[in-house]
């Protein structure tokens, strides 16, 4: 064998070095199929963008289906309300309908749904109320629905696409696809008791069209994205007040991305971060960007889609910050030959740009819907299409990333209770708000209750189990 010289053999060690670094962002990416969905109404169908899932006290993953019911055999399914457990296990809780046998409490929901405070679910359908303009709606975790605001199609909106947020006042926001005085879509305040304020309507030149929820960012305001209107036509991320002050950070120029149907987030950095949809530089097209932005406007491009022949294509879905720092998404097509789309990552710098898994319509084909990282370590999320029957998949992502706890609302003031989400609470030893001890109340294994204490301040949340100790994936802000 010949002898490698001190510069070789330093080379080498550096490549070692290079490859275990590397190693540390690529090692243990398993994606696995966990359900496969039949399609033809048997069950859930149809898992279309924004579709946002949360995770319930329980555990399990929740979300709505824009199709289908548990029977093939009754013509007026139109989508569920159903959960998901992390082992692949489904259960139905609520079948909307179409037709003559329908009681005006909405069908065709494509929103997703988002926890509140309460513990109950919000999301939203865009048909089957009167006026057929769509609607908001409670879901209690066992799929009791309570309709909360019917859409008039008028200045308070049409076809709300996307699920509501909580507010950190404890009211609603979202926006709706359509109406308002130019029929270019809303955005509005909601109270629980069924309130709604408009709060501004798109005029179709400053924005308009948005299919994304919103976002609350650590400032108070809100930050959307709209489809279209703009200086150049390709939608713009906005600012709204929660007295409903509008102005736009950017507009998308078709360089620099275009058609944004994703929700923003807001990285622990303070920018935000989302994707476009079309544009971009990329070599095999315009085939959209990861950006980030920061409050100022300023963009900044971290990754061309369609760069190489086997890149993703088309990210119609928003990000995540896990809890290494790292984003992740998924594109629903391009890919290695295929073309069913992919599963990436990258920092938020825009560095290590890495391709996790291309979708093979086996495992998963066409996802439409964003990754959920949940308190176990590990991402959920669904597949549009592929899967043995054909109707997509219920699909996992393990990252080799550690359990955590998350925080269902992520500022309050001192003596405000808070819920808190993870597993293994069951013998909790101690919970504490940036080092601060807390009184707190474990509901079940996978849910608690805690008191913000006297002399907290802003910082992690930690929850002491008898497993091990838990850190909150974000901050808990203090507020007065």
């Amino acid at each position: 064998m010949k002898k490698m010289g001190f510069h070789a053999l330093y080379a080498a060690a550096m490549l070692v070095l290079a490859a275990a670094l590397a190693g540390n962002v690529a090692h243990a990416q398993t994606v696995s199929m966990l359900y496969n969905f039949a399609g033809n109404g048997d069950g859930p169908s149809a898992f279309y963008n924004p579709g946002v899932l949360a995770q319930g006290q329980d555990g399990n993953v929740y979300t709505t289906s824009f199709a289908g019911g548990p029977s093939a055999t009754d013509p007026y399914e139109a989508g569920t309300f159903f959960n998901m457990s992390p082992t692949g296990v489904p259960n139905i809780l609520y079948t909307f309908v179409n037709g003559p046998n329908n009681p005006n409490t909405g069908c065709d929901p494509e929103s997703g749904v988002t926890l509140g405070t309460d513990g109950n679910f919000y999301g939203s359908d865009i048909l089957c109320t009167t006026g057929n303009n769509g609607q908001v709606f409670r879901m209690t975790p066992d799929g009791t629905l309570t309709p909360i605001y019917a859409f008039t199609g008028g200045t308070d909106g049409s076809q709300p696409l996307a699920a509501p947020i909580q507010g950190t006042d404890g009211n609603l926001y979202g926006t709706t696809y359509q109406a308002g005085s130019a029929n270019c879509g809303t955005v509005y305040q909601l109270t629980l008791a069924g309130v709604l304020t408009p709060l501004h309507q798109f005029d179709c030149t400053t924005g308009g069209m948005p299919s994304a929820p919103l976002i609350q960012g650590t400032d108070g305001n809100f930050y959307g994205t709209t489809i279209s209107g703009g200086t150049a036509g390709f939608g713009v991320v906005f600012e709204i007040t929660p007295g409903g002050t509008y102005s736009v950070l950017y507009n998308f120029d078709g360089t620099h991305g275009g058609t944004p149907y994703a929700p923003l987030i807001q990285g622990t950095d303070g920018n935000l971060y989302g994707t476009a949809s079309t544009g971009g530089k990329g070599t095999f097209g315009s085939a959209g960007v990861v950006f980030k932005l920061t409050l100022a406007g300023k963009i900044k491009i971290l990754h061309n889609f369609g760069l190489t022949a086997s890149d993703g294509n088309d990210p119609v879905t928003g990000l995540v910050q896990a809890t290494d720092s790292m984003l992740y998404g998924v594109t629903q097509s391009g890919g290695s030959a295929t073309l069913y789309g992919t599963v990436f990552r990258l920092k938020t710098g825009g560095t290590l740009y890495t391709t996790l898994y291309s979708f093979d319509g086996t495992t998963a084909g066409t996802p439409e819907i964003a990754l959920l990282q949940h308190t176990n370590g590990g991402f959920y999320s669904f597949a549009n299409e592929g899967g043995t029957l054909g109707g997509g998949t219920y699909y996992s992502l393990d990252a080799g990333l550690n359990p955590f706890v998350s925080l269902v609302s992520t500022s309050g003031a001192v003596g405000s209770t808070i819920s808190i989400l993870g597993q293994g609470f069951t013998g909790t030893k101690k919970v504490s708000f940036n080092g601060i001890p807390a009184a707190y109340t474990v509901l079940t294994d996978t849910s608690l209750t805690a008191t913000v204490p006297s002399g907290a301040t802003t910082g992690f949340v930690k929850v002491k189990t008898p497993g091990g100790t838990l850190k909150s994936n974000k901050k808990f802000i203090i507020t007065p």
